[in-house]
């Protein structure tokens, strides 16, 4: 069945797009059944899963040990707390959900302080649900403007969350202003080269996601079916 999800999606999907597939509450069984049949992005959006599935399966990164998924590229799309980093970033190639100016500056200083550069996307806020984590526009704007404060992290583009929403006028809305507040940034700040990254789109709306410019589309359920809750 997973084989057969991802051949679809990836039949729909243009080859510019990549394809995360999110493994969060789902069992390393059915990551390994995906990366059987080609799949190398996979995402979680717990620090304790993430690092626990990189110490089993393994990844690209060198802080993961050898196993039987090498090639594995971890993302984390989740709520990040700065006393988690050391959960995340050894293993992670890209964090998409720097949602706030204190996680961004622990994220920098963990990058300086270990060697490396962290790449990230700046988590927008969106959707109508006032819960939601993330950046308004015109803090998008000013963070970047300060961006040579954060040495130890690569801009490489926003993420952003459509409203919980069965209408579709309101989620091409929702993209469409994602989409061009990305297009106003890679204008203003044409010096940010690797600024280009724009993950949007689930496994309800990523079709509406590609239609606003969506370079990266995060797909779960659409993958994997529902979710086991009580997977740890």
């Amino acid at each position: 069945m997973i084989a057969d999800n991802i051949e679809r999606i990836k039949q729909e999907l243009p080859s510019d797009v990549m394809l995360v597939a999110v493994s969060k509450f789902h069992p390393s069984a059915a990551v390994r059944e995906a990366y059987a049949c080609g799949q190398r992005v996979f995402a979680e959006s717990r620090p304790q899963e993430l690092q626990q599935k990189a110490l089993e399966l393994g990844g690209r990164f060198p802080s993961s040990p050898e196993g039987p998924c090498p090639e594995i590229e971890w993302h984390f799309i989740g709520h990040l707390q700065t006393n988690k980093l050391k959960m995340v970033l050894p293993y992670a190639s890209l964090v998409q959900s720097i949602d706030s100016l204190h996680l961004l500056k622990a994220v920098s200083d963990w990058g300086v302080s270990n060697g490396r550069v962290i790449d990230v996307l700046l988590e927008v806020h969106i959707g109508a649900e006032e819960t939601k984590q993330g950046f308004h526009e015109e803090e998008v704007v000013d963070l970047l403007f300060d961006s040579e404060k954060y040495p130890g992290v690569r801009f490489c583009g926003l993420m952003g969350m459509a409203s919980h929403t069965d209408d579709p006028g309101t989620i091409h809305a929702d993209f469409a202003r994602i989409d061009g507040l990305m297009a106003y940034l890679v204008d203003l700040f044409p010096e940010l080269a690797s600024f280009r990254q724009l993950s949007i789109g689930m496994s309800g709306d990523w079709k509406i996601a590609l239609q606003h410019g969506a370079t990266i589309v995060r797909i779960g359920t659409a993958i994997f079916g529902q979710r086991d809750y009580g997977t740890r």
